[in-house]
């Protein structure tokens, strides 16, 4: 679906509409914060970092763990992912196989996930670590699951985009927010600021790293293109674009997750060649596509810069000691 528009906009209308979902967001929240006080968190033998956020869709979190596999990976410790699979059809728990498994099987994330690390959906956490602790996972990284309370973490870790905030400051349905602010910090060990410019956060005092989401393919600029992308911003993708130097003639957004059909794909690209432009999106809609559809569909690939990539390595460091030592 794509959020609603009241969710950033600031008029009377888009208040009104706010306030009167506003009894069902406050259960939504006070559900997150009866679940944090009520759930009992089951250890793993791996250590567990959880990369997550307080809104809902894209805050580049996704890059995020993978910048902090590769840190890992570099120290020689053994990673795993342990993701949910939103979009795709797997309950799980299953480890993926890039060669057999599709985004319509786990989810669009996960193939991305598994081309650095071995990467296991499940929808039930629990069931997700034991299988990673039977294949010594050794370091467990979720992506997502900051509100998800059913295993112990040794570090949690909040991205922020600070170019769309937190909308409206509120909670779901009434804005963007899957808890309200405070309460989602107040369980972060630290925070990490994806983007330019600052933003408040209040009642969080730990840790704070800045990191930027920058194409990892920077030579596309220059060039004619058509631009499409089923994610939670399509409009920074389309902006990134821009600032390579790309001319977009034209920019069409879906819904997050969005599974093209065949006839949608056969649009864009006869839209493209008239327009004698490539046809471009993001590697989340590339892996959506069918083999056959990605024919002539350039997939712009991103990654985590951090302003300062020892602090990462520092927070990583706390927990160091906590992690299993590979064999």
């Amino acid at each position: 679906m794509h959020p609603p528009e009241f969710w950033e906009r600031r008029d009377l209308s888009a208040r009104a509409v706010s306030a009167a979902l506003s009894p069902i967001a406050w259960l939504y929240g006070a559900s997150v914060a009866y679940r944090r006080d009520h759930t009992m968190g089951y250890r793993t033998k791996a250590r567990i970092v959880c990369v997550g956020n307080v809104t809902a869709g894209g805050s580049g979190k996704t890059p995020v763990a993978i910048a902090v596999a590769l840190v890992l990976l570099a120290r020689g410790r053994r990673v795993t992912f342990l993701t949910r699979g939103y979009g795709g059809r797997l309950a799980g728990p299953v480890v993926v196989n890039t060669k057999e498994h599709n985004a319509r099987d786990v989810g669009d994330e996960p193939l991305l996930l598994a081309r650095i690390a071995p990467t296991i959906v499940a929808r039930d956490r629990k069931a997700g670590a034991r299988l990673a602790d039977a294949q010594d996972g050794g370091v467990i990284i979720m992506d997502d699951g900051h509100q998800n309370f059913a295993l112990a973490k040794d570090l949690s870790i909040v991205v922020v985009d600070t170019e769309s905030g937190f909308g409206n400051g509120r909670v779901l349905p009434a804005g963007p927010l899957r808890e309200p602010v405070r309460q989602g910090l107040a369980r972060a060990d630290a925070v990490i600021m994806s983007g330019q410019g600052t933003l408040s956060l209040p009642g969080y005092s730990g840790p704070l790293l800045r990191a930027r989401i920058v194409p990892a393919m920077p030579a596309i600029g220059n060039c004619r293109a058509l631009a499409f992308a089923g994610i939670g911003r399509p409009e920074k993708f389309f902006s990134t674009l821009k600032s390579l130097g790309v001319h977009l003639v034209a920019c069409h957004a879906f819904a997050d997750h969005h599974f093209y059909t065949r006839g949608e794909v056969s649009t864009l690209k006869a839209k493209a060649a008239e327009e004698h432009a490539i046809l471009v999106t993001t590697e989340k809609d590339y892996v959506r596509l069918s083999g056959q559809d990605r024919v002539d569909i350039l997939a712009l690939p991103v990654r985590a810069i951090f302003d300062l990539p020892e602090e990462l390595q520092r927070l990583l460091d706390r927990v160091a000691e906590r992690m299993a030592v590979p064999t």
